[in-house]
């Protein structure tokens, strides 16, 4: 395998360049032009992987350090906090650390908590912590009933509705026009946001869209105070430029005054959040908004093989409308890799088990676990990758899931890190790592993992994160001290950016935007999945092929795609694979065309890997079928009664836990919790019945067989077990 090119997150272990003209060392003539294009309005149109980032930051830092720019005139704007942190990161290395690098809504909470008291006076509204109980709230005083999910997406359509600056009796109008699939009657929704406006002017609250209409409304009523913002800020840079909603425009045309100091970045093709209110418009016509301006194109992908961005142009080749007429056709800078895959499975496990064993073989040839990806469409496809993940023995993580630096045994981490590094003396500071060990060691880190998941597991990964954050910091950064690592810790819990979790990630196609990994597998690309269901407009279709293409272009080198006929074992195979691999997976051709370039080498796969098809897998109680995967693997409703023998049940926990510690390896990765639980309530006597334990695979089968079963009928390696049960 080639080795990764990527760029650190966190550039802080390379040396700080010596000089202007350094600093554009390295930069590609694309680049070069973005970062010395310092004045008039600049517009870099940048494809995946191509270095915008990089191109954008080198630009401000060449400017700041040829002193054509002062650093607290330029304000840097972006849309996660991450990726504001990773800004400022690689900003301080490139000498230009007094820059601001902040998303829009922390720029325009700043400037409104600094001017409440001149331009409203009095005290500033605090934030609602939990805007969702207050729609809850709103519901229950407007007498309509939501569920959960109608509660979350009710949510969702007032976010949209205020980014788009649309009043509450204007919403039915606004989402018919813009042909939104509205979770309840629109009037209905209406009625909500009313009421929910009403709950926060009662309450003295205001929510995180309110920060940018209070903004925007300060700078247009304020003449003093919109002179003072622009007196402070003379430069403009907005990155991911296609994701700006009317409302983040309308504040940003505020920040600029008239004038044309401003560089944005984006690419049309990575449009996806169009349902938060992002448009690519304002994109696509800056140069008609601003004739004279500079146009950069990115186009040198430094991220994916050859092999890769075929697939991506190819599958942008296809698109339509807007966008698509100004889409960038990627060149790869790599080394030719492998070919992406196709692979059909006749049912959603025997997907889920076919990636994870397709997994297990690459961690086997050397990648590491974090270098390699799920990606689905949406959150509740998680499920099957995570018992399949499990049971193959591979570690995981959930991207989307709490914030590392948010969890509890991580802030009591810095905590006693901070107090340490107060009371450390110089010799204890010699070695960083060996100090972080011995704090950490009394929080429940220990040179082995536990045996086990669940939150003992969790809290040691979180702390063994910290112990490997160390002992890097420590060999790039010779003679760094314990309030050296706390700073860094501190810069980064800022920045938001996590050590890293040596697990594969499971995450949404939309939670992957901006990240990479060596090897992705795109999973459940089946019509009605990919694209959705609901999108039902020719712009929300194109919509998810953009999507589909923002999870192509987040693979560097190995690239997975497959589908499943049927969603649970033995129901009928009907489905259709995505729409979007017509006429690029070979022997198919584009829909509407007569034919189609299929994608070179590949292939399409047959997923069943010599396994038997499997029939519909019935609840042992009360006969229904399953399809939950976690009731599939017990062979029973979850609401059914178990018949589990619980010495049985306990033995094998025992048995597992010293087959880990022989391995090494975490318990679950021997058999999951309720792989045991299913084989204590079956109590199978012999291999077949054994194997057709959902969890128990051939490989598990061979190595482990004879003493589950052992265990099972009270003979061999359980007789001590059972003749102290008998004793008892």
């Amino acid at each position: 395998m080639t080795a990764p090119t990527h760029t650190p997150l966190f550039p802080e272990f390379s040396a700080v360049p010596d000089s202007p003209d350094a600093v554009l060392a390295g930069l590609d003539p694309e680049q070069r032009a973005v970062a010395t294009a310092l004045h008039g309005p600049v517009c870099v149109l940048a494809g995946a992987g191509t270095g915008k980032t990089r191109a954008i930051t080198h630009r401000i830092a060449y400017g700041v350090r040829a002193g054509i720019l002062q650093p607290a005139s330029v304000l840097a704007v972006t849309f996660t906090a991450r990726a504001a942190g990773e800004m400022r990161g690689r900003l301080r290395q490139l000498g230009a650390g007094g820059v601001q690098a902040r998303t829009f809504h922390s720029a325009a909470l700043r400037q409104l908590q600094y001017f409440w008291p001149r331009a409203i006076g009095g005290e500033m509204p605090r934030l609602a912590e939990r805007k969702i109980q207050l729609v809850a709230e709103a519901g229950a005083r407007s007498r309509i009933r939501l569920d959960r999910n109608e509660l979350r997406d009710v949510t969702g359509e007032i976010e949209w509705a205020k980014v788009t600056q649309t009043v509450p009796e204007d919403y039915p109008g606004a989402a018919a026009k813009a042909a939104r699939e509205v979770p309840r009657d629109a009037a209905e929704i209406a009625r909500i946001y009313t009421t929910y406006e009403q709950l926060k002017r009662d309450r003295g609250v205001i929510d995180f869209e309110d920060v940018l209409l209070l903004t925007v409304g300060v700078l247009e009523d304020r003449p003093d105070v919109a002179e003072a913002v622009r007196g402070q800020y003379q430069h403009f840079v907005v990155d991911e430029y296609q994701d700006v909603s009317p409302l983040q425009q309308r504040l940003l045309d505020l920040w600029l005054g008239g004038r044309d100091s401003v560089c944005v970045v984006g690419d049309a093709s990575q449009t996806i959040y169009s349902f938060t209110g992002a448009t690519p418009e304002f994109l696509l016509g800056f140069r008609t908004r601003h004739p004279d301006a500079t146009v950069v194109k990115l186009v040198r992908d430094y991220r994916s093989t050859p092999q890769v961005v075929h697939l991506a142009n190819g599958l942008l080749s296809q698109a339509r409308g807007q966008a698509a007429q100004h889409r960038l056709e990627l060149v790869s800078q790599r080394e030719a890799g492998p070919e992406p895959s196709y692979t059909e499975y006749a049912d959603e496990p025997a997907e889920a088990e076919g990636t994870a064993r397709r997994i297990r073989e690459l961690i086997d040839d050397g990648v590491r676990p974090s270098e390699i990806a799920v990606l689905y469409r949406v959150n509740a496809q998680s499920e099957v990758y995570e018992q399949a993940l499990a049971d193959a023995g591979v570690p995981y993580q959930l991207r989307g899931a709490e914030r590392f630096f948010e969890r509890p045994e991580v802030r009591e981490a810095g905590m006693l890190l901070r107090g340490a590094a107060r009371a450390s003396d110089p010799l204890e500071d010699a070695d960083l790592p060996a100090h972080v060990r011995a704090v950490l060691s009394t929080r429940g880190w220990s040179p082995e993992a536990p045996a086990g998941s669940g939150a003992v597991r969790d809290r040691w990964e979180s702390l063994a994160a910290l112990v490997r954050l160390a002992e890097d910091f420590s060999r790039a950064r010779e003679g760094a001290t314990l309030a050296d690592f706390v700073a860094e810790l501190d810069e980064r819990a800022g920045a938001q950016h996590a050590p890293t979790v040596e697990g594969v990630t499971l995450a949404s196609l939309h939670a992957a935007k901006g990240l990479e990994w060596d090897a992705v597998f795109l999973v459940g690309l089946t019509e009605g999945t990919m694209p959705i269901t609901y999108a039902k407009t020719d712009e929300q279709v194109e919509e998810e092929r953009r999507l589909l293409y923002v999870g192509v272009t987040r693979a560097r080198f190995h690239l997975g795609l497959s589908w499943a006929l049927s969603r649970s074992p033995g129901g009928r195979g009907g489905r259709r694979p995505s729409r979007f691999l017509d006429g690029l997976r070979p022997g198919t051709a584009a829909r509407g065309r007569t034919g189609g370039r299929a994608a070179a080498g590949g292939g399409v796969e047959r997923g069943a890997g010599g396994r038997r098809r499997r029939g519909p897998v019935q609840c042992r109680v009360c006969g229904r079928t399953l399809s939950d995967a976690g009731e599939i693997k017990l062979m029973r409703c979850e609401d059914c009664p178990s018949d589990m023998d619980e010495a049985l049940y306990e033995r094998l926990r025992e048995w597992r836990v010293e087959q880990a510690k022989a391995l090494g390896q975490p318990a679950y990765c021997v058999f999951t919790d309720k792989t045991l639980l299913a084989i204590a309530e079956v109590r199978p006597s012999t291999e077949s019945e054994l194997s057709v334990i959902s969890g128990v695979g051939a490989r598990k089968l061979d190595k482990f067989g004879a003493e589950v079963l052992a265990l099972c009928t009270g003979s061999g390696a359980g007789d001590e077990a059972v003749a102290e049960d008998l004793g008892k």
